[in-house]
């Protein structure tokens, strides 16, 4: 144990199996940092030491095995474990208690560095957590990728229809009388954008799912398999009634899983920006804020649970729209909305 003088913290150095391990006690109290070097020892001795050489090869099999969610998530996760073991030299007899840091830190710039940042923080996430399940195992002490740092992400302002251009969409694809599907296609896009829905949710809605006396969806987050409930809105409660015609219990309110080729097609008739699905949900919370909903509420709708902050960092664009009609209720004069309560005599 050694203490830095400038800053008077102390900092342990323990050689255990050959391998030298530092770590920052995080205290000036000499009395403290005692306790903490003999916590750090034991951390050490209880690594199990028949996995002491257990390659990160084999690591990465184990992690994958423990893989779920969305069958394309699981496929995404499955090809960066397959690169990491195809290009990481070694890997099959490398010992994971030999990696370092800044090896981790070279592939990934060596394989995701002309890469978008998503690429690159979906490749270290994958890294992180097979490094982080062998801590848990008791293979290694510390994972060598918890200091690194995910890649900033842009943050652009992706296109998104008016209200106006979404209803000229509906129409449009319920216009081709010679697709069989114009009208399914027409009553999902439709659902996406009055409710504020992604595909994979509209799609697993049932009629179980929809009370109508109520007045509420009940709707499963396909990213965190979580419930959450909507409200029936007052421009989709009609679509809705006629979806729950003649369903029974357990029957989906949609036959179909996507419309992704019908919006397509009918952006390109109508001379549109190419939209996609996931667009007609920035056009619903886009479209909320700007008619003054609270931007909790709106979180609320789509299953978020962060009181509203994601909708914030993402729509910050729109923000300033809301926010002056806002402050031009500040003024010295009664608005206009306000009704004067008369003293009762």
């Amino acid at each position: 144990m050694y203490r830095y003088n400038p800053s008077g913290q102390y900092f342990a150095r323990v050689r255990f199996h050959g391998k030298l391990y530092r770590r920052k006690l995080e205290t000036d109290d000499l009395a403290l940092a005692r306790r903490k070097l003999r916590t750090f020892k034991n951390d050490l001795e209880r690594t199990d030491a028949t996995k002491g050489n257990a390659s990160f090869a084999a690591v990465l099999d184990d992690y994958s095995e423990t893989l779920t969610g969305a069958d394309t998530t699981k496929a995404d996760k499955r090809a960066i474990i397959d690169k990491l073991k195809a290009t990481w030299f070694g890997i099959d007899s490398l010992p994971l208690r030999t990696i370092k840091p800044s090896q981790v830190s070279a592939w990934l710039s060596k394989h995701y560095g002309d890469r978008s940042a998503s690429y690159h923080n979906s490749a270290l996430t994958v890294i992180r957590d097979a490094l982080d399940m062998a801590v848990n195992d008791k293979i290694i002490v510390e994972s060598p990728a918890s200091g690194l740092k995910y890649a900033k992400r842009a943050k652009p302002i992706r296109i998104t229809p008016t209200f106006e251009e979404f209803r000229n969409i509906v129409a449009d694809i319920r216009n081709q009388r010679f697709n069989a599907d114009a009208k399914e296609s027409g009553d999902f896009i439709e659902a996406l954008g009055l409710l504020g829905l992604g595909q994979a949710e509209a799609a697993s809605i049932k009629r179980s799912d929809v009370d109508l006396a109520a007045g509420r969806v009940i709707v499963l987050r396909r990213k965190t398999s979580v419930g959450f409930a909507i409200p029936i809105f007052p421009q989709a409660r009609e679509p809705v009634e006629k979806l729950c015609e003649g369903k029974k219990h357990n029957e989906r309110l949609f036959t179909i899983n996507q419309a992704r080729k019908a919006l397509t097609n009918a952006c390109k008739r109508l001379g549109y920006p190419p939209f996609t699905q996931r667009s007609l949900r920035r056009m619903f919370i886009t479209r909320a804020i700007e008619r003054g909903v609270d931007v909790k509420v709106i979180a609320e709708w789509q299953g978020h649970r962060d009181g509203g902050k994601l909708i914030l960092d993402t729509y910050s664009h729109v923000n300033p729209v809301h926010s002056q009609r806002m402050a031009a209720l500040m003024t010295d004069q009664e608005p206009e909305n306000v009704i004067p309560i008369t003293a009762q005599g």
